[in-house]
């Protein structure tokens, strides 16, 4: 994680203090959201930035409230919390923007293009997670977890690091916040990328989205044996070129 007193920031209508980075260039500006309890300091988001410097590309990477370089503590925080962050990042730029989603990521970019899109030229997921706290976390969980929960958290093991602490306001919250439920228009070009050997989500949820969006050009891409990280330099070179099919896709309308 980057540790930089000199990042530039902004406060939300909600008064979170988001911290980015902006990479000046042309657009439409691709914009990196990123996945839960990581941060903009990941090896995607790096990528993508030298990449968007190597085009000329306008790119934002930020930190959602609670994570990074950003206000607030995780375990206060719910997808809702961290929709209206991005949201405001968008406020940073002009004209439509590139969604690039990374777990998490994905489905705060679907309730950013549900919420408004006429902001958004186009949408590439990673490893999306659409509805996780319900159909992952919640589904999964013991009931022993639930009642747990229920009492106001419960901690669950993760391999990138000390446990997850997961509130009953993030499982609350996210039902109201879920995208597979209701029609999902998403007007504009779609690249999905997901690995085969993805641990934290399942291939049938990178189909599910796919089956249920409705899209004039939406198109998965499975990568046999990458995992959730998609962070290795093959699966790096597929981002890049899922992000250069959407632009040119978006220069022919």
């Amino acid at each position: 994680m980057e540790n930089n007193s000199e990042t530039p920031s902004f406060v939300t209508p909600q008064g979170r203090r988001i911290a980015y980075h902006l990479t000046d260039g042309t657009g439409p500006a691709v914009v990196f959201l990123g996945g839960f309890k990581s941060d903009m300091g990941g090896t995607k988001a790096v990528h993508l930035e030298q990449w968007a410097r190597d085009s000329g590309r306008a790119f934002l990477r930020f930190d959602y409230s609670g994570h990074g370089e950003s206000s607030e503590a995780f375990t206060d925080g719910a997808i809702g919390d961290w929709f209206e962050d991005a949201c405001a990042a968008l406020g940073l730029l002009a004209g439509k923007v590139i969604l690039v989603g990374s777990s998490m990521g994905g489905w705060i970019s679907l309730l950013v293009a549900r919420q408004m899109p006429e902001r958004v030229a186009g949408l590439v997921t990673i490893a999306a997670a659409p509805d996780f706290t319900e159909d992952s976390m919640w589904a999964g969980f013991s009931e022993g977890q639930k009642a747990e929960l229920m009492a106001g958290q419960v901690a669950l093991p993760s391999e990138y690091g000390e446990p997850y602490i997961i509130t009953r306001r993030l499982i609350e919250e996210g039902r109201t916040r879920l995208v597979l439920r209701d029609p999902l228009p998403l007007p504009f070009p779609v690249r999905s990328l997901q690995g085969t050997a993805d641990a934290d989500v399942a291939m049938s949820v990178a189909l599910r989205l796919l089956e249920h969006a409705q899209s004039p050009d939406m198109r998965l891409t499975l990568v046999d044996g990458a995992d959730h990280r998609f962070s290795d330099e093959s699966c790096l070179v597929l981002i890049e070129s899922a992000v250069e099919e959407v632009l040119a896709r978006v220069g022919e309308s």
